[in-house]
């Protein structure tokens, strides 16, 4: 049963595609108030209660005790300290005696105070009073988790061979780059379906552009990879660079496409290129214009991008910067104390993704102008949106990988999600499993994380443990950012480890793929905390470092350094299976602790009782597999 509640003017988000009448206010079951433009409510939790979703965020699955907010963020330092990622995905799941779910549609900040203030009260504060917000009760939680699905529509689908596994780095500069990077993969015969291309393949990073010095005679490039069976991925970014000349920017400024100021002047932000003009991407006309822009690349071979910065991250503003300079240069020759320098050092470093820029940004929205901030968390999933949405009208359904960084629930009707910028630390190899369940309860299935970490540098364990669970996540790539070793499998001593852990995906793509249909079609989660499937089980609801996978296995990987396995804990009989290349141990074990020897080159698995899974040969290529004929693992 879902009852939905509306408050003033809500601006339409259409994350919910099911029609459902709002009730009478008057019937809100929670304790609430509204007061100095903002709505609050909330309820007391039970000392039980386990608080499940916000999709990408951070810190445990069950987000008791701490602070979050839903406001898309370009932050690359996933600590537990801070509150907000790059998504807002406004859905959370009260498992208790009596499960339920809340769904807010409201695309400005909204604070979720899940335990922190007072550790028996949820308090929800958002900043605005014109809201939709959906109650799904009855059942099980993944009964709620189904139910909420059923009315923000399916989850994409991406094309078969985006299963593959993909290479990523900031940057491979050229073709020559890129080419050794395949070759490297080739000679160590490590499976390999995507290259991706950041932002250095662009001229002077202007989107829709290639640099013809870097990639000459860039079609025939593209169709040279596709015949090797790779793929070229490259990057799309918000930001559109203000240059005279360059076409996209002179059509979106005297068409007006470009988010404006207070005064209907361009807002003028820096990215990557220098200063931008941004597409104003919440009106269908600059969607449309704006998804047609693809084509540029896609008519010469191209079939796959991710949409980046797109929060959006902005490094200065035009304003900011002047002042900015201004205050340096007045400061010149002053003897600057320690208040003086402190404030000096701020002003600059408070340029980036500054909240007085944000809210000088307005959009037009059914013909009114609307301030940045109300709307601030659909701008990134509206730029997906729009490239989605030609690729759905111009190829068909699952011909385009598309996914993107920043997301808003309904977003994933036409793309997938990277839960961005991580580092290269042991802990956020849990974070990233951490993430799966709650992307998979907001519609997000094809998702994952910078394997190997995109900060910092990696060590060759780390990346082999990291590897071991993005063989189970449908997005398995490796990315890395510029100035830190190079974490290309091929490069690390014994590459063969490498290959026997990227085999066991290939192996298991078939069966991988079947259960992400099977989860889109019938709005199911790939990824369960175990609690959701033994719900009596005192362990298994507590459990935060394992995961139940479709509807026959459980992963549980290792995630600390130097260790040669890992406590495991089956919440039934289950049947233990180490994986390694084409070969496969297998030893039956009994419902409770175990501690499990993994070693580095090995991916565990665990198959349920009754259950069993197929496995295929490997190949270099998604293309070469074989599914029809699979061995058959498990009872």
């Amino acid at each position: 049963m879902i009852k939905k509640y509306t408050m003033g003017s809500p601006i339409e988000t259409e994350a919910v595609t099911a029609v459902i009448e709002p009730g009478d206010f008057s019937d809100f079951p929670f304790e609430h108030d509204a007061k100095n433009g903002k709505f609050s409510f909330g309820f007391s939790m039970s000392e039980d209660d386990i608080i499940y979703g916000l999709g990408e965020a951070n810190r445990g699955i069950n987000k008791r005790g701490w602070v979050y907010e839903s406001y898309c963020s370009d932050d690359p330092f996933h600590t537990e300290t801070k509150s907000s990622l790059y998504a807002a995905h406004n859905f959370l799941l009260v498992g208790s005696g009596k499960p339920f779910g809340i769904f807010i549609d409201f695309p400005a900040r909204i604070r979720w105070d899940i335990g922190y203030t007072k550790s028996d009260r949820l308090e929800i504060t958002l900043d605005g009073a014109d809201f939709d917000i959906y109650l799904v009760y009855g059942g099980s939680p993944r009964e709620i988790a189904r139910e909420f699905r059923s009315i923000i529509g399916k989850s994409y689908i991406p094309p078969f061979w985006a299963f593959g596994y993909q290479q990523s780095r900031w940057s491979y500069h050229n073709a020559e780059a890129v080419d050794r990077v395949i070759e490297g993969y080739n000679s160590a015969g490590i499976p390999l379906d995507c290259v991706y291309l950041d932002i250095d393949y662009m001229e002077r990073y202007k989107d829709f552009t290639v640099d013809s010095e870097a990639f000459p005679d860039f079609e025939s490039y593209v169709a040279e990879k596709r015949a090797q069976g790779i793929h070229l991925i490259p990057i799309i970014d918000a930001g559109i660079k203000k240059e005279e000349g360059y076409s996209v920017y002179e059509e979106g400024r005297d068409r007006g496409y470009f988010c404006k100021r207070a005064d209907g002047s361009d807002f003028e932000g820096g990215v990557w290129p220098g200063v931008c003009g941004f597409p104003d991407f919440l009106r269908p006309e600059v969607r449309r214009w704006f998804g047609e822009k693809y084509r540029a690349l896609t008519d010469i071979g191209i079939d796959g991008f991710w949409n980046d910065m797109n929060e959006p991250a902005i490094f200065y503003s035009v304003e900011g910067i002047e002042n900015a300079l201004e205050k340096a240069a007045s400061l010149k020759g002053e003897n600057l104390d320690l208040g003086g320098f402190f404030s000096l050092k701020d002003t600059f470093t408070g340029l980036s993704n500054s909240q007085s820029d944000y809210s000088s940004i307005y959009h037009t929205v059914n013909g009114e102008q609307v301030n940045h901030q109300r709307v601030h968390n659909i701008y990134g999933s509206s730029m997906t949106r729009a490239a989605g949405e030609y690729f759905a009208e111009s190829f068909g359904e699952e011909k385009i990988l598309m996914f993107s960084r920043a997301s808003y629930i309904g977003a994933h009707r036409t793309s997938g999600i990277w839960f961005g910028d991580n580092h290269s630390w042991w802990s956020h190899i849990l974070l990233n499993l951490k993430m799966l369940p709650g992307a998979n309860m907001c519609g997000f299935l094809y998702c994952g994380a910078d394997l190997g970490g995109f900060n910092e540098n990696a060590t060759r364990d780390l990346v082999l443990r990291f590897l071991a669970l993005g063989v189970f996540t449908p997005l398995m790539r490796n990315h890395s950012a510029l100035g830190t070793r190079d974490q290309e499998c091929f490069r690390f001593e014994k590459p063969e480890d490498f290959r026997d852990i990227i085999e066991v995906r290939y192996r298991l793509i078939p069966y991988l793929y079947e259960t992400f249909r099977k989860a889109s079609e019938e709005n199911e989660m790939i990824f369960r905390p175990l609690s959701f499937d033994y719900p009596d089980d005192p362990v298994a609801r507590e459990c935060e470092t394992q995961l139940m996978l479709g509807e026959e296995c459980m992963i549980a990987p290792v995630y600390e350094q130097n260790a040669g396995g890992r406590t495991v804990y089956l919440p039934e009989d289950m049947t233990f299976v180490r994986l390694s290349g084409t070969r496969e141990t297998v030893e039956k074990l009994g419902k409770g602790l175990h501690y499990v020897s993994v070693a580095l080159s090995e991916v565990p698995l665990f198959i349920k009782k009754g259950k069993r899974i197929p496995l295929c040969m490997p190949a270099m290529r998604t293309g070469d597999l074989r599914a029809d004929k699979a061995e058959w693992l498990g009872e």
